[in-house]
């Protein structure tokens, strides 16, 4: 595991169209289809990262919180299954169900999306305004595997509220930080 930042791309960036199988529905699924009306969430994370896993009970609140509100989450993964099997369609659909996660968790077989969205790390957050326009990429909160601070998403949560009070999140932004996209050879 390389511990990895965020690449903390400009603000303003346009999210990149796709269209991905959902390993939970076993549907195609389209950004088009599954933005919100608000502000869309893309996280890429995976199945075996600690980072992730630290965090996921956390991602699964905050969805429930604010889907209500018109504000959608999708969840990509891109790691290379090969060297990875842990993250394969197969297991992010168990995961998914275990964790009753209440968003589509997409599989980026090519790791084109990835790459499209410049992702380095899992977890890696971008949230999107309703027109897909990048207004906040960054870390959920300050909470780390064993650094005994609560996993709140109060970073997450302060920019989803902004939105949804029509002002824009604050442009001070702190990375994500977590195990590295496991890219194929």
């Amino acid at each position: 595991m390389a511990l990895t930042p965020s690449q903390m791309i400009d603000l303003g960036s346009s999210a990149p169209t796709f269209s991905l199988p959902d390993t939970i529905s076993g549907q195609t699924l389209s950004l088009e289809s599954l933005k919100g009306e608000k502000a869309t969430v893309i996280m890429f994370i995976c199945n075996h990262c600690p980072y992730v896993k630290h965090i996921n009970h956390q991602l699964v609140q905050l969805a429930n919180d604010y889907n209500a509100k018109d504000i959608s989450f999708i969840a990509i993964s891109s790691n290379d299954v090969t060297a990875h099997p842990e993250d394969s369609p197969e297991n992010m659909k168990r995961v998914a169900g275990d964790l009753h996660y209440p968003f589509p968790y997409l599989y980026d077989e090519s790791q084109a999306m990835a790459r499209a969205y410049e992702a380095a790390c899992t977890p890696d957050f971008f949230i999107y305004d309703r027109d897909l326009r990048l207004v906040y990429r960054g870390q959920l909160d300050d909470s780390r595997p064993g650094n005994q601070i609560p996993n709140d998403g109060k970073d997450m949560r302060a920019a989803l509220d902004a939105i949804l009070n029509g002002d824009k999140p604050s442009p001070r932004q702190r990375p994500s930080i977590g195990c590295n996209i496991k890219w194929k050879k």
